[in-house]
């Protein structure tokens, strides 16, 4: 019997697609997104939009309280002590850059960044450009035969020069949870900020920063069943306080002249001009629309279609997986197909997977590939989704063979 998720009629842009027989598999690059979301992005408009934390009328009261509701809601998503430890930002680019920016004062020429050979582009180019500016060595930790991140190898690599350590928490490309414990205790035994790009990781479960113990993690919305133009950034309070400012404009300033300025502390000192509003205001809805879900099913369901799916990935002959994924995603090459071509004939049938090298180029070069195909899963998804791939990929790769 297919598997069938309990949640699908709940995504409106899943029921959509539906209609217009296309079968979306590319939830790793943006998720489809609840009624929930959709009813309070359009409630803030319709209902009467006004900027936050700078009105005294009515309008701009109620939509500064939506606002710090949501900012306390992502609090709760990620078990952060305070809300005033989120930021918002306009996605997890912006806060990764934010990041760059706001602790280059510290760094200096001849110190380390550490990042790992797996890194999304988000979580590479700020740090790459950081350690050109500063004359920074930039130290690649390489990975394991199964895409985990080589602790052995770490251990010798992370150093007393090493100033910040940046780490995925779930490749977008292998689909594999990294040794988060062991490597950020690395970070810190030698004194190092340490960042994690969660955008992937986030989906998946709850996840607790006061366990992690990072100083900082990132993680977007558009992924987490929420609207895009809207990033996180969790901050501990003392790294919080290393940040320096990055944007200038309303909102962030205490008090100013022409000559000078003071500027309010994290959070509102790290959200210049008006931010995302409704993005926030949604993007509250869609954490209070998986709160309210039964994690343990979730769970179920998401290992149950991943189980699927690498069944019938590996049923079929000359498809080579990358990596060993555990949760949701699957990424392959198949010998003498070219991605492209193969995305192009699914894309034909109604078959929305993702094709290239999913922004993590410099780890598609380490593994001697173009690109990939990848197929990710989101909440909605079923076991007829996966049907429907498998049918279409047998026939492409009838044609192309």
């Amino acid at each position: 019997m297919s598997l069938i998720s309990p949640w699908r009629a709940d995504f409106p842009g899943i029921l959509a697609l539906d209609g217009e027989g296309q079968t979306y598999l590319d939830s790793a690059a943006t998720a489809q997104k609840p009624q929930a979301m959709l009813d309070a992005l359009l409630g803030y408009y319709a209902g009467g939009a006004a900027n936050v934390h700078r009105a005294q009328h009515l309008p701009g009261e109620r939509a500064t309280r939506a606002f710090e509701s949501s900012r306390d809601q992502a609090a709760r998503w990620l078990n952060a002590p305070d809300s005033a430890q989120i930021l918002f930002t306009r996605s997890a680019t912006e806060a990764f850059n934010l990041l760059a920016y706001g602790l280059e004062h510290e760094l200096q020429a001849g110190e380390q960044i550490v990042i790992s050979a797996l890194e999304h582009h988000a979580n590479l180019l700020p740090w790459q450009q950081l350690a050109q500016r500063r004359n920074l060595e930039l130290v690649v930790l390489p990975l394991d035969a199964a895409g985990l991140i080589d602790l052995e190898q770490a251990a010798g690599l992370i150093g007393p020069r090493t100033r910040v350590l940046a780490l995925s928490q779930l490749s977008n490309v292998l689909g594999c949870w990294q040794p988060l414990a062991e490597l950020l205790a690395l970070g810190k035994a030698r004194g190092a900020l340490t960042v994690v790009d969660g955008a992937q990781g986030v989906v998946h479960g709850r996840h607790d920063v006061e366990a992690l113990g990072c100083d900082f993690y990132v993680c977007s919305s558009h992924k987490l069943y929420g609207p895009d133009g809207v990033g996180l950034l969790y901050g501990r309070k003392p790294a919080l306080q290393r940040l320096r400012h990055w944007q200038f404009g309303g909102e962030m300033v205490r008090v100013a002249d022409y000559q000078s300025a003071e500027f309010r502390a994290a959070p509102l000192g790290f959200e210049a001009g008006t931010p995302p509003i409704a993005g926030v205001i949604a993007l509250g809805a869609s954490l209070d629309y998986l709160a309210a879900l039964d994690a343990a099913a979730v769970a179920a369901h998401e290992a149950a279609l991943h189980a699927q799916l690498l069944a019938g990935l590996r049923a079929r002959a000359g498809i080579r997986l990358l990596g060993a994924p555990r949760v949701a995603l699957a990424s392959f090459v198949i010998e003498d197909v070219h991605n492209a071509d193969l995305a192009h004939l699914l894309t034909e049938q109604g078959i929305a997977v993702r094709a290239g090298h999913h922004c993590a180029m410099p780890l598609l070069k380490s593994l001697g590939l173009a690109g990939a195909i990848r197929v990710s899963l989101g909440l909605y998804n079923d076991g007829a989704d996966l049907e429907r791939f498998f049918a279409a990929l047998d026939q492409a790769l009838e044609l192309l063979r």
